[in-house]
């Protein structure tokens, strides 16, 4: 693990969060007149106070079998995105990459896209079948045959491959919506919690 990311790791710690929000106290009693001269000292205490005292972060080495798929399907994402070479324009390309991204951020949320049989099998087809087989069709066909068009009003197999990764885009999106309309929920259900259980009287806490 390189530096940065130890850095990343201790920004979103627990010690580091108690520790900050300790120092912004004393920061806060500066700007009462509550530290006097020596605040920096104070807060810096107040900091390392909080970092000592704070719990440290769970480990979890277990996997769950949802993350165990979806690192399958990204390992095979990651594959698929490694053999697709310069026999494929720039603008597929650039299809290609954003459909991976939005992939790659429903295959984030393993929990959620595990507990809908119907979304795992709309992405892992996509990675699997859908999306490799469009690209093979495609870089089967001559250069030259795939870019040109058949009659006036049928489209090129360029044309083609691109509306194709058009539909798969849009497909995945939807995914993406109901994975976050499910976070979106879940916020919200946990609002109406804490303000049933918060919004009495004193007594009730």
């Amino acid at each position: 693990m390189g530096i940065s990311d130890r850095v990343l790791r201790y920004l979103g710690s627990t010690r580091n969060i108690v520790g900050s929000s300790l120092a912004l106290l004393g920061v806060a009693a500066h700007f009462l007149g509550l530290a006097g001269a020596l605040w920096p000292v104070v807060v810096a205490a107040l900091y390392g106070v909080g970092a000592l005292v704070a719990p440290p972060d769970r480990v979890r080495l277990s996997i769950s079998p949802a993350e165990v798929e979806t690192q399958r399907l990204r390992a095979d994402l990651d594959a698929l995105l490694q053999r697709i070479d310069r026999r494929f324009p720039d603008d597929v390309h650039t299809a290609v990459e954003s459909l991976a991204e939005i992939i790659g951020d429903v295959l984030g949320r393993a929990e959620q896209l595990a507990s809908s049989p119907d979304q795992l099998h709309v992405v892992s087809q996509t990675i699997r079948s859908y999306l490799p087989s469009s690209l093979e069709a495609y870089a089967n066909l001559p250069r030259g045959y795939a870019l040109a068009r058949r009659a006036d009003r049928e489209r090129s197999a360029h044309e083609e491959l691109l509306a194709q990764l058009e539909l798969l885009d849009a497909q995945t999106r939807k995914v993406a919506d109901a994975i976050h309309r499910g976070d979106d929920q879940a916020l919200r259900d946990q609002g109406r919690f804490l303000h049933d259980r918060f919004s009495g009287s004193d007594l009730d806490l």
